[in-house]
């Protein structure tokens, strides 16, 4: 039952920041009850109620919806440290470095990661780094490059924290970084893959998870295509170059008309069947299989 009143909650802000703010008197009854609802790490979980509390304290301009947004988040971080006085209070109140910024305690397991990820964005950290800042402009000039899509984040804030997570792993912006964001940057741009892009803005695909995409996965469905078919052929290839054939003049290659061929016979089916021949034509490369 819980789970089910913070989703219909949930979609009842999705629509108040949709629409712009109609309705948005609402926006106050409805974190009030949020905050005397017993949400549990399943529910915030299931529900991404983080991030939708999150988008409504970016979006508000009212002092006590950002004030009570920030207090229910902050509530919620707590959950993924475990019961309240597990561990010493140094943990639970954050360190302070030299410049006094508070390092939060960050989830022990991979487990807490995961959830710490669906549930909350990274709040990606203040820079005067210039390769940082440019870094941070191109990824978000990518995620502008077409219209937004209906329930979006803020590109800026999701630029940031792309880069947040890809510096966190690298630790500086040497070719390994400068590597990684160009690859997301190119793929956020492709005019031909727009539902990556969509899909980063409206938090299907996770800032984290963008972050640490491999090629193949951010490709487009028409490239991954491309790429299984030019896997075959490569395959293809090695395979009779391996196995060489045996040349004919039997044979006539139905591209270019000549009998320049190679056969192999392969038994591609039951041992009571016949074997299956795939002919090459050594003139023009085309290749089919013979009947």
């Amino acid at each position: 039952m819980t789970t089910e009143e913070v989703m219909r909650i949930g979609k009842k802000l999705e629509k108040i920041i949709a629409t712009d703010g109609v309705g948005k008197e609402q926006a106050l009854d409805m974190l009030k009850v949020l905050q005397d609802l017993p949400i549990n790490l399943e529910v915030l979980q299931k529900t991404r109620i983080g991030m939708t509390v999150n988008s409504l304290r970016k979006w508000s301009s009212e002092d006590e919806v950002i004030s009570l947004s920030k207090s229910l988040i902050k509530g919620w971080k707590k959950l993924l440290s475990g019961p309240a006085g597990s561990g010493d209070s140094k943990a639970d109140k954050g360190s302070k470095d030299t410049n006094g910024k508070s390092d939060k305690p960050a989830p022990s397991s991979s487990r807490e990661r995961e959830m710490h990820d669906a549930s909350f964005p990274l709040q990606a950290s203040n820079t005067s780094d210039a390769v940082r800042l440019k870094c941070r402009e191109l990824l978000a000039n990518a995620l502008k490059s077409q219209p937004l899509p209906e329930m979006s984040g803020d590109p800026d804030d999701i630029a940031a924290e792309i880069e947040e997570h890809i510096f966190q792993e690298f630790r500086n912006t040497e070719m390994k970084y400068k590597n990684r964001l160009r690859s997301r940057v190119a793929n956020l741009r492709d005019t031909k893959n727009p539902q990556l892009r969509e899909n980063v803005l409206t938090g299907v695909i996770s800032t984290s998870k963008i972050a640490t995409m491999p090629a193949d996965e951010m490709a487009s469905d028409h490239m991954k295509e491309l790429r299984n078919k030019f896997t075959k052929e490569a395959i293809n290839d090695h395979q009779m170059s391996q196995q060489g054939g045996t040349q004919t003049s039997l044979l006539k290659c139905s591209k270019c008309k000549k009998r320049n061929c190679s056969y192999n016979q392969v038994q591609t089916r039951s041992a009571d069947e016949p074997m299956t021949t795939f002919v090459y034509c050594n003139e023009c490369g085309h290749r089919w299989k013979f009947c």
